[in-house]
């Protein structure tokens, strides 16, 4: 049971990692492109670039934060309730939560196969579109997983 906990913490590790990296190179592009108009020389296809790579860095860093609680969590009603019926409460949302991140991921990679099939790119840089799409159906997938522990740790008593 450890090593399926650890091995969730260290994929959702691995999206948040792809995530920062993604955001510091959106800080740069962006820097560099203000800096370069203002010698009339600015980066071509910046804005696509900042699109796909903003999906991205939001998309990759669902997991960690949800491993981390780093949510907004309003526990007004919940506090009032006895640990039993929180528990209860706190699977039943995970498992609605489960069933929407399997169907968004689900979406996104069908979504990433019509792109590839049709061979939809965008229209300054002829980038594929597809990959963003597969990306961010897989960090879904990670997060599913996130909440299958959470609903782990609630079985235990571990959660909290």
């Amino acid at each position: 049971m450890e090593k399926a906990l650890k091995g969730v913490l260290r994929l959702s590790k691995w999206c948040s990692f792809v995530g920062e990296i993604t955001l510091t190179c959106m800080m740069v592009l962006t820097v560099s492109d203000v800096i370069l108009r203002s010698f009339k020389r600015p980066i071509l296809g910046t804005y696509e670039i900042i699109a796909f790579s903003g999906a991205v860095a939001i998309g990759f860093s669902v997991p960690i934060t949800s491993w981390m609680r780093g949510h907004v969590n309003v526990d007004i009603l919940t506090s009032t309730l006895s640990p039993r019926v929180r528990d209860a409460l706190n699977i039943g949302t995970r498992c609605l939560v489960i069933a929407l991140f399997l169907i968004m991921s689900w979406r996104l990679i069908s979504y990433g196969m019509n792109l590839h099939r049709v061979r939809e790119v965008s229209m300054t840089l002829q980038l594929p579109f597809y990959p963003v799409a597969y990306g961010l159906g897989l960090a879904f997938l990670v997060q599913c997983l996130v909440l299958c522990c959470d609903i782990l740790k609630i079985a235990r008593g571990t959660y909290e």
